[in-house]
């Protein structure tokens, strides 16, 4: 059933707590703000840019169970929603256990999708769905092994991709190309992971076309069953393994496209399951895909608004924002594409406390585009501090401007 939505800051007041309150929060919120619910942002540092805009702002270390477990038991929310890895997920599953507090979309999935480990197993070995090969690892040694496939398994090869198990944004992530590679892929991976966990994944490079996020819907119909609704696919520009821009719509063929649903909707089913076993997950999932021709292979998945739908501000009648206010909530959804549009990224170029943008008038003299700056407290060199979005009749218009609009923006010490 929908939820009832009351009055924020009163006794009728509907609550929703977010677990990161990032850019990606930051527009979540304001979403479910402009549909009354009292909003709670939490995160590791004070002043995020979610906890900007939040009716509430807390600060906690999120991977500690206990701070978490005590703050979730104080604020008494009606619903719990996960927006980045680094979280007590344990802690999550007891407490929808017992009936505290519902995960959005579920405390599993929340806990499958916060390493690269539980939702590669999931997908390639439980589900069976077409990944790269793949390996996890320990320690330098057991990476040159796997590779070289003297782990008593077959050879993962060169050229490899060697991610950490928990890490966001491309952090940590390198190409290998030869055995030189090897210990300082080890040694960045160790440096770039969001927690310590001394384990990487290493892959098989997939000499694919090009890489999609297919955004993926689960959301309540008017009977009260769950169907699954799909945003034209996104296509996007990593760089080291960080977004730099994307677009809307990504052509594909039409067998490409269904089997690219066909596999978002295996892996958004399975991490819907609640406890009981039920489809009971709601929300937004970006789901990363390779592509080559007709062949697809899964890639990763965050049961969240992604980064590289951020496009979507510039491109749908409802952004992967609204979608995933909409969605948790129990509301109707519109996943219908208005024009075609594109992002892209905003560097700080420095580090740096509470810079300054020059250039902002010149950038949205660029036809049809936006900005969001997205207010983060502490600038560094390769940290997102804001996007350029831009609408347009063609994707390739709305890139170029995307990129002129993006690169007028001038970052420079407060």
């Amino acid at each position: 059933m929908p939820i009832t939505l009351g009055t924020p800051l009163s006794p009728s007041a509907t609550k929703v707590m977010l677990l990161g309150s990032g850019e990606l929060g930051k527009e979540v919120l304001i979403a479910l703000q402009r549909l009354g619910v009292e909003t709670i942002a939490v995160d590791r540092y004070d002043n995020a840019p979610g906890q900007q805009v939040a009716h509430h702002a807390r600060t906690i270390t999120m991977s500690d169970p206990q701070q978490l477990k005590a703050l979730i038991e104080a604020e008494r929310p009606h619903l719990v929603v996960p927006e980045i890895e680094a979280i007590a997920t344990p802690m999550l599953e007891e407490l929808e256990a017992a009936g505290t507090v519902r995960v959005i979309p579920t405390a599993r999935a929340a806990r499958l999708t916060m390493d690269r480990e539980g939702i590669r197993r999931l997908a390639a070995e439980t589900l069976g769905l077409p990944t790269s090969p793949y390996r996890f690892c320990d320690s330098a040694e057991e990476l040159q092994a796997a590779i070289d496939g003297t782990d008593g398994q077959p050879a993962i090869g060169f050229p490899c991709v060697v991610k950490p198990v928990m890490s966001s944004s491309g952090k940590g992530q390198s190409k290998l190309d030869g055995p030189a590679d090897v210990q300082k892929a080890w040694d960045y991976a160790m440096a770039g992971g969001r927690v310590s966990h001394g384990r990487v994944i290493v892959e098989g490079f997939i000499d694919f076309d090009y890489e999609i996020t297919l955004l993926t819907v689960r959301a309540l119909a008017a009977d009260g069953s769950i169907q699954t609704h799909f945003c034209e696919p996104i296509g996007h520009k990593q760089v080291s393994g960080d977004y730099v821009e994307s677009w809307q719509p990504q052509p594909m063929p039409s067998l490409a496209l269904q089997r690219a649903q066909d596999i978002a909707r295996a892996v958004t089913d399975d991490l819907g399951r609640g406890l009981d076993g039920q489809p009971s997950g709601q929300g937004l999932f970006g789901v990363e895909l390779f592509v080559k021709g007709d062949e697809v292979w899964f890639s990763e998945v965050s049961p969240r608004p992604h980064d590289t739908g951020l496009v979507t501000l510039a491109t749908q009648h409802q952004s992967e924002f609204e979608l995933h206010a909409r969605a948790i909530l129990g509301l109707p959804v519109d996943t219908r594409l208005r024009n075609p549009g594109a992002s892209a990224v905003i560097y700080g170029g420095m580090d740096a406390q509470g810079i300054a943008f020059d250039g902002v008038d010149e950038a949205l003299r660029v036809p049809d585009t936006d900005l969001r700056l997205f207010g983060k407290p502490e600038s560094f060199t390769k940290r997102r501090m804001g996007v350029a979005v831009a609408r347009a009749d063609d994707v390739d218009t709305a890139r170029a401007n995307a990129k002129l609009a993006a690169g007028k923006v001038k970052p420079r010490a407060a």
